[in-house]
């Protein structure tokens, strides 16, 4: 099962003003990159013992050198206009190249651990999906045992309504599911509180 298990993690390349930007308001640009940083090395540590398959995505440009740059993690580009285009052709990408259960994540969830990520993989087993909520109305890992194009279009990304219409849209396609637990990714300074982290 585990070979044909692709982790796609979505990031952004760590520069400064480009990344946590709705942070970056309340707490500066050169803040916000170290709390990325952060998070970046959090999701490195929680994934790096995992024997599935590892899918770096970086939104702009591949880095050649950085903390991915270890054994276990193939580097690609995100590609498409938004969001839901960028997911939707990495899960095409890797369900074309053979693979059978595909999760992403992204990179803002300091509350997600390991056994998350391995239990989302074994209810895949069992499930044709699985959803991580996110405590803002977003969804913090997505997992499939198929390619399903209509979870990835029609979408008010960045709000608080995507995981609802996701919901809805297993439910209108027939698609089996399994909930993980609900986590708070760090958005905004409310999260870094909850999170522990000083500002």
């Amino acid at each position: 099962m585990l070979s044909t298990t692709a982790l796609v993690i979505f990031v952004r390349n760590p520069i400064s003003g480009q990344v946590k930007t709705r942070l970056a308001k309340d707490i500066g640009d050169e803040r916000a990159l170290a709390i990325y940083l952060q998070l970046l090395q959090h999701t490195l540590e929680i994934t790096r013992g995992l024997s599935f398959r590892k899918f770096i995505y970086y939104a702009d440009e591949v880095c050649d050198y950085d903390l991915w740059s270890v054994p276990g993690y193939t580097k690609r580009k995100q590609n498409g206009n938004n969001l839901g285009e960028r997911m939707l052709n990495s899960f095409k990408e890797l369900f074309d190249q053979g693979f059978t259960r595909i999760i992403i994540i992204g990179s803002d969830c300091l509350q997600l651990k390991t056994e998350n990520l391995e239990e989302a993989v074994a209810l895949l087993e069992s499930n044709n999906a699985v959803i991580g909520p996110a405590n803002d109305g977003g969804y913090y890992l997505l997992g499939l045992t198929k390619f399903y194009p209509d979870l990835f279009t029609n979408k008010p990304w960045s709000t608080d309504k995507v995981f609802a219409k996701t919901i809805d849209d297993f439910i209108n396609h027939g698609i089996s599911y399994a909930l993980l637990d609900e986590l708070s990714d760090i958005d905004d300074v409310t999260d870094l509180e909850e999170n522990g982290i000083s500002i």
